[in-house]
Parts: structure tokens; sequence; C-alpha cells
């Protein structure tokens, strides 16, 4: 990959970090200020860990960004409960996936009714972020994620595209999407240099994102890519570099998955950037 295509990502990336009992001390001890942070939120745990994460985190002086899924929020009444919350943290950016609580927690099964909450809430984010898939979602037609980011444009800032470790799947699929018209920033996903016993457990117990459904339809990437040799981010962005430098792609930076190796994960950009030269 050309070196000036592949700094420019490395220098605008985003680590998704779990909101675990460690992961504020982790953060503080390696990740710099100019590099964003995103805070998932799982069925299990519920809101209340991403929300206190993200306002200690933002009260550090990072830009943070939770997740806020659709399946954990009750009402109108806890989005705009949520939303302040976030507001007086200094949050001006949230993810708004589906998520993956079965039964949901209240009356939203889907992003685009929460997305359009807030749009009535006088669009309290500056930014507010949306799911791609380029592997194909386990219960969603292809057709319909990518109808349903064309439906989400007009309330959405950018798309975090899911995991995908193949670079023709991956190139393919910004393709179709910019071919839709669906022109928003694209960060794409990428799994740190995770070590392969931890990605493996770590997969097991949160699933790609949100979702343990679509670990269970894919769990032969983690066999594949666990193999020795196997698997290593640097490897999958030269492959996939004419997909993500082509200006028509509109990737604005790298979504990278930490599985809460935050140490490792920052280790990786700063050796890749300093043999880059940059």
């Amino acid at each position: 990959m050309g070196a000036a295509g592949l700094r420019a990502l490395l220098n605008t990336v985003r680590y998704e970090v779990l909101p675990a009992k460690a992961t504020e001390d982790k953060v503080l001890a390696h990740v710099p200020r100019d590099v964003v942070v995103t805070v998932t939120a799982s069925p299990v745990k519920g809101l209340e860990p991403t929300l206190d994460l993200a306002a200690r985190l933002a009260g550090h002086g990072y830009r943070v960004v939770p997740h806020v899924p659709a399946r954990l929020l009750r009402d109108d009444v806890h989005l705009k409960e949520v939303t302040g919350r976030l507001r007086e943290s200094g949050v001006d950016d949230v993810f708004v996936p589906a998520g993956d609580s079965d039964p949901p927690a209240g009356a939203y099964d889907g992003a685009l009714p929460v997305l359009r909450g807030l749009s009535e809430l006088g669009r309290p984010f500056a930014r507010v972020g949306v799911t791609g898939y380029p592997e194909s979602h386990p219960l969603i037609h292809d057709d319909i994620t990518i109808q349903a980011m064309w439906d989400k444009r007009e309330h959405a800032t950018y798309i975090v595209s899911n995991l995908c470790f193949d670079p023709r799947v991956l190139g393919e699929w910004i393709a179709r999407i910019r071919r839709r018209d669906v022109g928003l920033p694209l960060y794409v996903g990428v799994a740190g240099p995770v070590q392969r016993a931890k990605l493996l457990a770590m997969a097991t117990k949160i699933g790609v994102g949100e979702s343990t459904r679509f670990l269970t339809k894919h769990a032969s990437w983690f066999v594949r890519f666990a193999a020795p040799g196997g698997y290593a981010p640097e490897r999958l962005l030269s492959r996939a570099e004419e997909a993500l430098t082509a200006p028509s792609a509109g990737v604005a930076g790298l979504h990278l998955f930490t599985f809460n190796q935050i140490a490792e994960t920052e280790r990786w950009r700063r050796a890749l950037l300093d043999r880059l030269g940059g």
C-alpha cells in the first residue's frame, strides 16, 4: 500500500473499547488525546456502563463516541434522558446501531426510529454514526442493509463498517453503496493486532460489534484468522489499498476493534507509522 495513503488512514483512527473495569486506566495510559475512543454497549450490561465510561473519558479530554443501541432504549423519554446525560458530559458524537437485545428493552426495534427521534430533539449531536455490513448480515438481506443506509442518510453523518477480512468483498461493498448514492463518509472496521486466543475469547463473548448472532453465523472467520499467520491488519490494509484510497470510496479513516487490547493496538499503529515515516 502507498505510504501516504496508509499514513492518512492510520492518522484518522477510532479505537473501539469495551466498558470493562480496567478500560479507563488502559485508555489513559496508552491512547493519545487525538484518537477518537468509541465505547460499546451490550445487552448483558445495558447502557449504564457505556454512559459512565463515556462521561469519564470525555472528562479526561478524549473525543468519545458512546454506542447507543436502539434495542437498549425503553422509549422516547429514555432517549431524551440519555441524550441529556451525554450532552452534559460534553459528548457530541454517538453511534446508533440496532443492537442485539432480544426482545428489545422497549419501543425501538431498529436504529431508524431512534435517529428520527434525535432529529426531532433538534439534532443534539454534531455527529451521528450508523452501521454498514460489508459481509452479509445473518438476519437481513444485503439489499435491505444498503437501503437502510439510504433511509438513515438524512439523520446520520457517517457510516462505520462491521468487520470484514476479505479485501475483495470490502471493495465490492464500498463500490455498491456508492453506486446507490449513499455518500456518507465511511470508517472501515478493522480488527486490531489482537492475540489469536484473545480474539477468539472476546469474539465469542461479545460478538462482532453488538451482535453475538453475527458471530454465530461467521464463526469460521475467527477460526480462519486465528490460525498461525492467518491475520495481520497491515496485510488486509495493503490488499484493500485500491478500494480504501480511491477518491470515490469516501473512506474517512479506520475504526479499529481493539477487543480491549488497547496498548497492543496503539503500539502496532505507532510502529507502522514509524516504518512509514509518519
